[in-house]
């Protein structure tokens, strides 16, 4: 597998999306799986080419469609465990 692009979004791409970003970070090196994260507001989506998206389930349903790209929810931007599990389900690893 090559570097993956996975953009956290959040309603104005700075707090929540830029803790759930480090947190997508800290997890992909742990899995060693190269990644290209970037925080982002909803709605600078639309263009942007990713392989995953990590939201909330507030914002899952206004970002479907605005871009090609699973759309993974995130119940606590501060579990790692949680964000872990969702990436190795969505890579299958």
């Amino acid at each position: 597998m090559g570097k993956i692009k996975i953009l956290a979004v959040c309603g104005f791409g700075v707090g929540t999306s830029l803790m759930l970003r480090m947190n997508i970070e800290r997890v992909t090196k742990e899995l060693g799986v190269d990644a290209d994260v970037e925080n982002v507001d909803v709605t600078s989506l639309t263009g942007s080419r990713a392989d995953m998206i990590m939201t909330s389930a507030e914002l899952a349903g206004d970002i479907e469609g605005k871009i090609d790209a699973p759309v993974i929810v995130v119940n606590n931007f501060m579990s790692l465990s949680e964000i872990k599990e969702k990436i190795q389900k969505q890579l299958g690893i």
